[in-house]
C-alpha cells in the first residue's frame, strides 16, 4: 500500500511512519520544513508541504491508497487545528483518496452513561489540555461536515504516551473505553498498530473509531 502521512515527524505521526514501514508499505512522510528531515526514516519518501494550502496537499496526496492526518499545532495554535483538518479533507476529497485522522478523546461519550463527553465530564480533564481538547471537537465537527471525503476519525483513550508496542488494543468507537481497574489508557506504538490495521483491514462504514487496553 502506498500511504502519506501528514505530521510524519510528530509523537504519533512518527509511529506510524514506523508502523507502516515495518509492515512493508511505501510511505511518502510529509513534514512542513527542512529542519525536520533528518527525523525521519530512510526508508521513507519525504516530501515537504504546506498544510496550509489543500491544493499543495492534494498534489502530494495523488497517487496514494491511504491518507494520514496526524497534523498537531504547536502549543498556543490550538486553534488552527480545525482548519488544517479542513485542508487535509478537501485534499482527500480532491483526489479520492481515503483518509485516516488522528483526532482526540474530548469526543467521546463517557462510559458511565451520564451523557457527558470526556470534554464536559466534571473534574475530568486537566486545565493545561483543555485547549487541545476544545480543538479536537471542532476538528471532528469539521469531518462530520464534509461529506465528500471517505475519511474515518481515530480517538485516543485518555491517556496516549509514549511506550511500547504490544500489538494488543481493544477498540470500540464513541464510548472512552476502560478497563477493570477503571484506566484508559494506550501506547503511541499500539495506537499506531490500530490505524495501521484499519489500513489494512478497513472496517465497513466506519467514521468513528477509539482504542485502548
Amino acid at each position: 500500500m502506498n500511504i502519506i502521512i501528514f505530521g510524519a515527524t510528530g509523537d504519533v505521526g512518527s509511529r506510524v511512519v514506523g508502523e507502516a514501514l515495518q509492515r512493508g508499505h511505501t510511505v511518502t512522510a510529509v513534514t512542513r520544513g527542512k529542519n525536520s528531515i533528518d527525523r525521519l526514516p530512510p526508508a521513507a519518501s519525504v516530501r515537504i508541504v504546506d498544510v496550509t494550502d489543500t491544493e499543495d496537499m492534494a498534489r502530494a496526496m495523488a497517487g496514494h491508497d491511504l491518507a494520514v492526518s496526524a497534523l498537531r499545532p504547536p502549543d498556543g495554535h490550538e486553534t488552527d487545528l480545525p482548519q488544517l483538518t479542513k485542508s487535509v479533507l478537501e485534499a482527500a476529497a480532491a483526489t479520492k483518496t481515503r483518509l485516516l485522522v488522528v483526532g482526540g478523546a474530548s469526543v467521546l461519550l463517557m462510559p458511565d452513561m451520564s451523557g457527558h463527553t470526556v470534554m464536559t465530564a466534571p473534574d475530568f480533564l486537566p486545565e493545561d489540555v483543555k485547549p487541545i481538547a476544545a480543538a479536537c471537537l471542532a476538528q471532528f465537527a469539521s469531518c462530520v461536515e464534509n461529506d465528500s471525503a471517505d475519511w474515518t476519525y481515530f480517538s485516543p483513550p485518555a491517556v496516549l504516551e509514549p511506550g511500547r508496542r504490544t500489538g494488543r488494543y481493544r477498540r470500540g468507537s464513541d464510548i472512552l473505553l476502560v478497563d477493570d481497574a477503571g484506566q484508559s489508557k494506550v501506547s503511541m506504538e499500539d495506537f499506531a498498530v490500530a490505524m495501521i490495521d484499519e489500513a489494512e483491514i478497513p472496517t465497513e462504514n466506519a467514521r468513528r473509531v477509539t482504542v485502548a487496553y
